[in-house]
């Protein structure tokens, strides 16, 4: 496992509130407090699997996919506002969980949500790691998640349960539909 990558600056005035905007586990399983939650779109980037999983849902020699925010479309999701003192903890923590690899770029994002937009945090994938799968279409990405057992258990486990939290929070996602149906 690469050692986590530092906490960049993201310019984020001391003690100011934060957005964090989730499009998979962090939806139902965020880890962290929040004062706010809202629905968010986000365009120019969409939900997909195409980073390749190592060690979760795959091993090196047969390895599965996970997700990442991938460019173009776009991605219905959570956005969470952080309070201003609690700001250094979450990313301490985010950094922790989303960043093992580097395999996503952090960025700030706008974000439309009802009461507005907002500036969020968002984990998007990195398109030259040598773990981004992106490209490698539907097949070959129902390939991967059709043989994908890692630690965390079965790639089409993490499929299906991600399509059916999502469908609790009322969010249908046709691209993971169209890929659960190659699966």
């Amino acid at each position: 496992m690469n050692d986590t990558a530092p906490i960049p600056d993201f310019d984020h005035p001391p003690g100011a509130d934060l957005w964090v905007f989730a499009y998979g586990s962090l939806m139902w399983n965020p880890g962290f407090a929040f004062v706010e939650q809202r629905e968010g779109l986000l365009r120019g980037w969409h939900r997909g699997f195409c980073i390749y999983s190592h060690q979760h849902r795959g091993t090196p020699e047969r390895p599965g996919a996970v997700l990442g925010l991938d460019r173009g479309g776009s991605c219905r999701g959570r956005v969470y506002r952080v309070a201003g003192d609690a700001v250094p903890g979450v990313l301490d923590y985010l950094w922790q969980r989303e960043m093992a690899y580097s395999v996503y770029i952090p960025r700030r994002l706008r974000v439309g949500t009802q009461g507005g937009d907002v500036q969020a945090l968002a984990f998007t994938a990195n398109p030259r790691h040598e773990q981004y799968c992106g490209r490698l279409g539907l097949d070959g990405t129902a390939a991967l998640i059709r043989q994908g057992v890692g630690m965390s258990g079965r790639n089409i486990d993490y499929l299906t349960s991600l399509i059916d939290h999502l469908a609790q929070l009322g969010i249908r996602d046709r691209g993971l539909g169209e890929l659960a149906a190659r699966v």
